[in-house]
């Protein structure tokens, strides 16, 4: 399996079975010490189909050392997902 792959899937089994399944990855990088991994996750999916809501879409990014574990993760954005642009890049 190619390193990218593996990677892909470190971050998508730590999220499923820390934090919620992974919708989509958007992005993997190299960094000078660890891997940057971009990713999406569904957030409140049964609470916001109760009320008629659109889904909520957290934008993740995930740092992996060399041995492929994920030792840090950080939400950066929660969007509703059929909006078109994040709140923070309207001003740009």
């Amino acid at each position: 399996m190619m390193k990218l792959e593996k990677i892909m899937d470190s971050v998508s089994s730590f999220f499923e079975k820390h934090v919620r399944p992974v919708h989509r990855i958007t992005s993997v990088s190299e960094k000078d010490e660890y891997w940057e991994v971009g990713l999406e996750v569904i957030e409140e999916k049964e609470y916001m189909k109760r009320y008629g809501r659109d889904q909520l879409i957290g934008e993740y990014i995930a740092k992996l050392d060399d041995d492929l574990d994920v030792t840090s993760f950080e939400r950066m954005a929660l969007r509703q997902r059929t909006s078109v642009k994040r709140e923070d890049e309207e001003g740009r």
